[in-house]
């Protein structure tokens, strides 16, 4: 019966669709973020490994003009780098630092729970995933340059300021 409501919750999430969420995140992330509150942990993980794999997936264009730029690392290495640091080890530092953010707010007056920590910080990084994705191509077609240095920052300033206004919606309210 206790599951019901989260059911419910789950049910509500997809119904309203992750695009237009991940769009809505980018200019009101804490309404957003709020709206996700509840979401039960194998939703959290759903939404850590989806943006996980859109990362992997924003390196290939990358990795492939560098295995052509030098053959001696060939592409399918390089990938499977990828492969092991996004998908097995990134999960693994997300649920580290969400940890350490939600320890640190408590220090800090102004506590959020361990799940709304987490769930602050992946979905921030679900919601820049399109961002990665044109960081990706910009630097497997164009390569290292001014473009490059524009997108990645775009990229990093929209993460942190997700990441921040879903902390900011969520602390002290659990």
């Amino acid at each position: 019966m206790a599951d019901q409501p989260r059911q419910g919750l789950t049910a509500k999430v997809a119904s309203a669709g992750i695009v237009p969420r991940i769009m809505q995140s980018w200019w009101a992330p804490g309404r957003v973020v709020a709206g996700l509150r509840g979401l039960p942990e194998r939703g959290l993980i759903a939404v850590l490994m989806a943006a996980m794999l859109v990362f992997l997936i924003a390196q290939a264009p990358g990795h492939q003009r560098a295995a052509q730029l030098d053959p001696s690392v060939p592409f399918d290495a390089r990938m499977g780098g990828a492969l092991l640091a996004v998908m097995f080890m990134m999960p693994l530092l997300a649920y580290a630092v969400a940890a350490l953010v939600s320890a640190l707010s408590r220090l800090a007056g102004r506590p959020v729970a361990p799940g709304d920590s987490r769930l602050a910080l992946f979905w921030a990084l679900l919601a820049v995933a399109p961002a990665m994705l044109l960081a990706g191509l910009t630097e497997g077609l164009v390569g290292p340059g001014a473009a490059l240095s524009l997108t990645r920052g775009l990229a990093g300033l929209g993460f942190l300021v997700i990441w921040g206004a879903g902390l900011r919606a969520l602390a002290g309210n659990g």
